[in-house]
């Protein structure tokens, strides 16, 4: 169980890994501005605010959550093929529309299986999804030396790759011991109705927008100061190295910390790593220091607010309670994030500071919330 469920967490981040540092770059080699890139990763986030909930309400109500994430899967690597096709704008964004519409759909639902499959060791999910983070490293530094030998062009052939081994991952998974959909009695809205369930899910909104520079312009803006591309490669694999040695530990820290503490402490970091960037860009150094910091913003955060999803959300919500907090963070804050750093990177006076600077304010917002209304969460 642990290497089938371990597979599809490789090859989906490594997917990410070649998509989040490098797509900017390969529609700004196809012309795009500053403003339509920022468009355009908007509407690959925006489509996470529905797709999660159309499947997850599929998913649970039909209790055949792995035959909905193989079918996404698949369909999303068809979808994905128009890249090839023709570049135009409109075209790209139906594209990006339809493929993240399948492809935001297996992730949730895949990490309801996990979740149910570990059962009591819930606390254990870490120690399966580092998979994903070293796959995610073994992608953006690979691609990070390709993509600056070679040309941009090679992205999309390698994603259709990646994709296509989602794909057969969730194959070796089956449905097998699927939770049941019929015993609990607490509507949704109900528990969404929860103060500290609504806080969280806040909370999750402003620390994902708040990475929207960091995923949609980090490599633009490492170019944009010299940086190689190989280099901003190994960045990027640097911070997800630190996002896995926290994977390996939050087993652990969880028991003892306790969730709330971790929250903070995650939320407070990402501060400082956004404001480390909008003012030390030319010092690489600080750049390497902010990118250890990943291992809170992305890897404590991610890793506590699953876990407080699964907590939250029981019986036969658990697929939708994964749906929501993904179409949240991911889709409402991510595409709030892509277009607010769209239009404010091409702003005189420093639009990739200010960008920063908004992200930095926005992790802020979520610690204060985090800090002020999460007070019973363990």
């Amino acid at each position: 169980m642990y290497f089938r469920l371990s597979g599809f967490y490789l090859f989906y981040f490594a997917a990410l890994g070649a998509l989040l540092p490098y797509w900017g770059i390969y529609l700004k080699s196809l012309g795009f501005s500053a403003g339509d890139i920022g468009e355009l990763l908007a509407l690959l986030m925006a489509t996470k605010i529905v797709a999660p909930n159309v499947w997850g309400w599929i998913a649970d109500h039909t209790g055949r959550r792995m035959a909905v994430v193989r079918g996404a899967s698949l369909l999303a690597v068809i979808a994905f093929c128009g890249v090839f096709f023709v570049q135009s704008f409109w075209w790209m964004a139906g594209v990006m529309v339809l493929f993240s519409f399948f492809w935001n759909a297996a992730l949730p639902q895949f990490e309801a299986v996990t979740m149910s499959r570990l059962g009591g060791d819930a606390h254990r999910y870490s120690s399966i999804r580092l998979w994903g983070s070293i796959g995610f490293i073994a992608a953006v530094a690979a691609l990070g030396p390709l993509l600056g030998r070679y040309d941009a062009g090679l992205l999309p052939w390698v994603l259709v790759a990646l994709y296509a081994a989602i794909w057969i991952s969730t194959l070796l998974v089956s449905d097998q011991n699927a939770e049941p959909t019929h015993h609990e009695r607490v509507r949704l809205w109900e528990v969404l109705r929860r103060p500290h369930v609504a806080m969280l899910l806040l909370v999750c909104f402003l620390m994902q927008a708040s990475h929207g520079p960091y995923y949609g312009f980090y490599s633009i803006y490492l170019e944009e100061h010299g940086y190689a591309r190989w280099l901003i490669g190994q960045l990027w694999a640097l911070g997800v190295i630190a996002e896995v040695a926290v994977f390996m530990l939050m087993h652990r820290w969880l028991p003892r910390f306790g969730a709330r503490r971790l929250l903070l402490a995650s939320l407070a970091l990402t501060v400082l790593r956004w404001l480390l960037i909008a003012y030390f860009v030319d010092s690489l150094a600080v750049l390497v220091f902010a990118q250890t910091l990943h291992a809170a913003s992305f890897g404590v955060y991610h890793a506590v607010a699953i876990t407080l999803i699964h907590k939250f959300f029981t019986g036969r919500h658990q697929g939708r309670g994964q749906a929501l907090y993904c179409s949240l963070s991911f889709g409402a804050g991510g595409a709030a994030g892509s277009l607010y750093a769209g239009y404010l990177w091409g702003a005189a006076g420093g639009g990739a500071t200010a960008a920063f600077l908004t992200a930095a304010a926005l992790a802020a917002a979520a610690l204060l919330v985090a800090r002020r209304t999460l007070t019973t969460v363990e």
